[in-house]
């Protein structure tokens, strides 16, 4: 099987691992904060 480069580069790089994922832990929660906070306000 031949890797990808991507996945080339985090055998190369394990600590990259980690970097990404808690990355994507952020975004998912921070994603998550600012759709709670959004408002609607039904017509004048």
């Amino acid at each position: 099987m031949s890797d990808s480069k991507f996945t080339q580069f985090l055998e190369d790089n394990p600590r990259m691992i980690g970097v990404l994922f808690s990355l994507m832990v952020f975004l998912s929660s921070t994603g998550a904060a600012a759709a709670s906070l959004g408002t609607t306000t039904s017509g004048p």
